[in-house]
């Protein structure tokens, strides 16, 4: 394993033991201590007393698996005689100002449940959309952690797929490494998301209305922020942001689909048909009011808009409605006529839910509350949260924070004051009075406790309960579900209008056990909530100009390393923690997980012999392998719905699986769950007719349009144009083009239209298109309209002369 440096370089030379060549040529003629694999592809350990053999990338690499285990950095390779330090790090070459980009690569790549993923699930990073940044992320991944890796690499592949997304990475200015990294996550997530298997329960829930599509990742509306702080430029910054320093709390709304008894969804639908037509009752019922305490099952409400939504998929069949019988009509026929008599409009489109591995990997929960003061009514909100975005005390904020008063209230508001319950008086003053001389002493629980502290609403506009007057309130929030890896980002920047500033308050931060359990919500089921670090960006300067680095845990050995762009230094811990932090990673404690890994691999070296054996999701594999909770085991990302290989990922299904005996099996399914059990792969062949049949539906569909479309250019003189709102029309366009494997959902002219004096008219410069009569009866046939919007269903004729 060639060495990419000097080998007199490496200060792990003094743990090599003697050996000579002809007892290195001797092993060479050996197997695997674990698989046992013969050459030529051998690796030999060189630490001194150990006399370890295992194969390398060629098979499954035990010898890196050695390395790990025993934290062994030297090994050489027996066929070549090359020397390899898994030590030895890659930097990133600074390609014109690109520290922050490379600083976030660098804290991002050494988060073993996302690079394990794109080193070890490579089958799984498919996409057909631009500028694919997943494969070039995946390519970059390979290359620093690569067993040949040279000293550095240029991230120009990468670089120039974030340009192409968002232009403010353009040009050689100098920008901001959190925001860097938001985009970089939003665009592997949306690259990689997949929808989330439909349970065959179907049964009603309540859910948030968020929009045309919705997935796990889907932006917030109600609360774009939990902060607390009170700092002048939270409303500027938590969404905006830009320039050096630029910052935003982003906040994703979760769909909070819940499962509820009849009774309660027919209450739920009730209560909505309230919030709608009352406008000015202020629910003086006290049992109408929502108990957040005592209310297992709590309403969420977004914008005021509660929704019951039907489970009850939206898919049909065109073929069931014989729609080839209006391909062959003979030219007398009425096609109006004929359309309604032979097509039915399906249901509405059901929003589906989306999973990625950056949403498995970072994505968390945060219950928020608010709850008015004249009427004491509660909104409760599900917020989805990848990273966030802590506010840095002052001196008055952390004696409000510390001082006994304010701690009673925040528990009675069901806040954050416990976080400082173990601290005494003693202790406070001490820190008080080292702030006058040296700065105020801030730590990572201080900023976490001023994000989750209570936040007082003064004569806010109460839009969540349909009040259009000001009134005073009370906002709280805490976790409800912790992600595997926490990224946490401190509010550095201040922009005002005319210039920015920079926070350099030290935050202390610790290396491990980062508790977050005074953050979580009472019903929360998180089990894990320690954390410890992965790595940390900093940054150096002022708000105008800087630089930027990161310091990193280096998975294999334990050890710090400092990443300034292609250099890359070893460090002490007391480095890393006087750093000026500006993005931390933690990643959730794994000690139960490194046993439980242990105890599976000690059944795979048992070799016993297996009647049956069993194929495995290597996606959960590595989430077993990486996670501290990998959850039930989940195999949907290779299975259909009828427990079948699905035929578009027959080609690769190797790729996506890992068999594993009986006996590994049995033992994994009874700690985790999950499944279903599969012990034969065939492809499916009810999926392959469904396609078949999808095929010709969309040929059939595009083919009729192009013919009444082709009709419509020739007609000189059109009596009556009808017009289709354009956005509805590009997702038919995707899906009958095969871009969209679903259909969509029922016209929708809402947007395009205005109601004058009970007319619907055109609004001006809408987004529109226009087809003829027979087109719009042809599509509205097949799509319908949605019965619960007024104007959706409603068509738009326009005479030719007001056009």
């Amino acid at each position: 394993k060639s060495l990419p440096r000097n080998l007199s370089d490496c200060p792990h030379l003094d743990s090599v033991g003697e050996i000579t060549k002809e007892e290195l040529i001797q092993k060479s003629h050996g197997k695997c201590q674990d698989c046992e694999v013969g050459g030529p592809n051998l690796w030999a350990c060189l630490e001194n007393g150990c006399s370890y053999v295992g194969c390398g990338e060629s098979h499954t690499d035990h010898s890196t698996v050695h390395s790990q285990d025993t934290k062994h950095n030297l090994t050489v390779n027996l066929t070549t005689l090359r020397v390899w330090c898994y030590a030895w790090l890659t930097g990133l070459k600074n390609i014109g100002n690109t520290c922050y980009m490379n600083a976030a690569l660098q804290a991002l790549s050494n988060c073993p449940p996302l690079t394990q993923y794109f080193l070890e699930c490579g089958a799984l990073v498919r996409t057909d959309k631009k500028p694919a940044l997943c494969k070039s992320y995946q390519k970059l991944v390979a290359d620093l952690w690569h067993k040949n890796r040279p000293s550095y690499v240029v991230p120009t592949t990468l670089f120039q797929g974030i340009k192409a997304i968002n232009p403010m990475f353009r040009g050689y200015s100098q920008q901001d490494s959190q925001e860097f990294l938001r985009c970089l996550m939003d665009q592997l997530h949306e690259e990689l998301k997949e929808p989330l298997p439909e349970p065959f329960d179907r049964s009603s829930t309540i859910s948030v209305d968020s929009g045309p599509e919705e997935d796990s990742r889907s932006q917030s509306d109600e609360f774009q922020s939990c902060e607390s702080c009170g700092s002048s430029d939270r409303a500027d910054n938590e969404l905006h942001g830009g320039g050096v320093g630029g910052e935003r709390f982003y906040t994703h709304m979760n769909e909070a689909e819940m499962l509820i008894p009849e009774q309660e969804e027919i209450q739920a639908n009730r209560e909505w048909q309230k919030e709608k037509n009352m406008i000015n009752d202020l629910y003086r019922d006290a049992d109408k009011d929502v108990d957040t305490t005592n209310e297992t099952t709590p309403i969420i409400s977004s914008q005021g808009a509660l929704k019951v939504q039907s489970r009850i998929s939206g898919e049909h069949n065109m073929l069931s409605y014989r729609i080839s019988l209006l391909l062959n009509l003979p030219s007398h026929v009425s096609l109006r006529s004929a359309a309604m008599a032979t097509f039915s409009p399906p249901k509405n489109k059901r929003q589906k839910k989306y999973r990625s591995v950056i949403s498995d990997v970072f994505d968390g929960t945060i219950v928020s509350s608010v709850q008015c003061l004249t009427c004491d009514r509660v909104s409760v909100t599900l917020e989805n949260f990848q990273d966030i975005s802590l506010p840095i005390p002052g001196k008055e904020d952390l004696a409000k924070l510390h001082s006994s008063s304010h701690q009673t209230a925040l528990v009675k508001a069901g806040s954050c004051g416990e976080a400082y319950a173990a601290q005494g008086w003693i202790a406070f003053v001490m820190e008080y009075i080292k702030s006058w001389f040296w700065g105020p002493v801030v730590t990572l629980q201080d900023c976490l406790a001023a994000f989750f502290a209570r936040d007082e609403l003064k004569g806010a506009t109460d839009s969540i309960f349909f009040l259009f007057r000001l009134r005073n309130g009370v906002k709280f929030c805490k976790m409800q579900s912790l992600p595997e890896i926490l990224c946490i980002h401190l509010k550095r920047f201040r922009h005002e209008l005319m210039f920015s500033t920079k926070i350099g308050t030290h935050v202390s931060f610790p290396l491990e056990g980062l508790d977050v359990q005074p953050f979580l919500a009472k019903d929360s089921s998180a089990q894990t909530t320690n954390y410890d670090l992965l790595s940390v960006i900093c940054h150096h300067g002022t708000a105008s100009s800087g630089h930027y680095i990161a310091y990193c845990r280096n998975d294999a050995n334990n050890l710090w390393y400092e990443f300034d762009d292609q250099s890359v230094t070893e460090v002490t811990e007391s480095c890393v923690q006087n750093a000026e932090a500006y993005v931390l990673f933690y990643k959730k404690s794994t000690e139960d997980a490194v046993k439980e890994r242990r105890r599976v691999a000690g059944l795979f070296n048992m070799m016993e012999p297996s009647l049956l054996q069993f194929y495995v999701s290597r996606q959960w594999l590595n989430k077993f392998k990486t996670f501290a909770e990998p959850g039930p085991i989940s195999n949907d990302d290779f299975l259909c719905s009828h427990g079948g290989v699905p035929p578009n990922k027959a080609s690769y299904i190797d790729d996506l699986v890992v068999m594993l005996p009986q006996n590994v099996w049995d033992h994994i399914y009874s700690r985790y769950g999950g499944g279903p059990a599969v012990n034969h792969l065939y492809v499916c062949h009810t999926c392959q007719i469904e396609i078949e049949k999808l095929e010709k539906r969309r040929k059939t569909e595009l083919d009729m349009f192009v013919r009444l479309n082709k009709a419509f250019q020739e007609e000189e003189s059109p009596v009556v144009i009808y017009c289709i709102s354009m956005h509805w029309f590009r997702e038919w366009e995707g899906f009958v083009k095969a871009k969209d494997n679903d259909p969509p959902g029922p016209i929708d002219n809402s947007k395009i239209t205005v109601n004058k004096n009970g007319h619907l008219t055109l609004k001006q410069g809408a987004d529109s298109g226009q087809i003829s009569e027979e087109t719009w009866n042809f599509l509205h046939s097949i799509y319908g309209g949605d019965s619960e919007t007024s104007q959706s269903e409603e068509k738009i004729e326009m005479e030719t002369r007001s056009l």
